[in-house]
């Protein structure tokens, strides 16, 4: 399978309003957990495609995880699909957003808003020697409210399963996150080092932080942890975090 290809939907979870999960029924597709596909829809002006990072395993069927955006030019067609209905795919992968592109560390934190959980769920589903690296998995997954932890069960058995990686949901529209989640915006829980402590792991220069999603949130992480003295990693010069912005 290659280049432009016509897939079905096998699957649609929709997990609360405008989020959704996408099953296709492409499997045999070769890439590197992080990166990310071109989805596309047909209309009266011809084929629209966007780019979404998959968030499945290599070998298992392709998934995506959806955020609606309501005046976007394909998210409300992709969200309007029902099972069985079909889109296009370019099975060509892109990117670099990578485990292979993280330099020697202890800790590993994977931070995310929103959707941008996916690649990571990718590189957790994949397991192998690339996450063996690390003595220390921290995950963090920012969102408004906790019907919008999506994946929440899965992430909760992985730490269950494995007492290196930590899974650490935070909630910024106010509400009590009850046990095992903080309140509050990802970018304070860090500055304020409630993260740190939650997790009994500080970041320091041994660790690496990816971050996934909202620019917002990017932006500020970035500047706080320039401010603490590390540096955005680059192939020429190793840093401490890296990052992709969705939208």
């Amino acid at each position: 399978m290659s280049g432009l290809v016509e897939v079905q939907v096998t699957k649609k979870t929709t997990w609360a309003p405008g989020l959704i999960t996408l099953q296709l029924g492409a499997s045999s597709i070769d890439f590197t957990p992080g990166q990310f596909f071109n989805l596309g829809l047909k209309n009266d002006s011809g084929l629209v495609r966007r780019s979404y990072s998959a968030a499945s395993a290599p070998g298992a069927p392709l998934e995506f995880f959806l955020s609606a955006v309501a005046d976007g030019t394909l998210t409300p067609q992709l969200f309007a699909l029902s099972e069985g209905d079909s889109l296009w795919l370019d099975t060509t992968p892109l990117g670099f957003f990578t485990l292979h592109e993280v330099p020697a560390s202890r800790t590993l934190w994977l931070v995310a808003t929103g959707t941008g959980l996916g690649p990571y769920l990718s590189m957790l589903r994949s397991g192998g020697e690339l996450l063996d690296r690390f003595e220390r998995i921290v995950v963090v997954h920012g969102v408004r409210e906790p019907n919008r932890l999506a994946y929440r069960s899965e992430l909760e058995q992985l730490t269950a399963e494995s007492p290196r990686v930590a899974y650490v949901p935070t909630l910024s529209a106010g509400e009590q996150p009850g046990p095992g989640a903080l309140s509050g915006r990802v970018t304070s829980n860090f500055e304020s080092g409630a993260l740190e402590r939650f997790v009994s792991a500080p970041f320091d220069h041994q660790s690496h932080m990816l971050l996934c999603g909202n620019p917002q949130m990017i932006e500020e992480m970035s500047q706080i942890l320039k401010a603490r003295g590390f540096e955005k990693h680059r192939r020429k010069k190793p840093g401490h975090f890296n990052f992709e912005k969705y939208w």
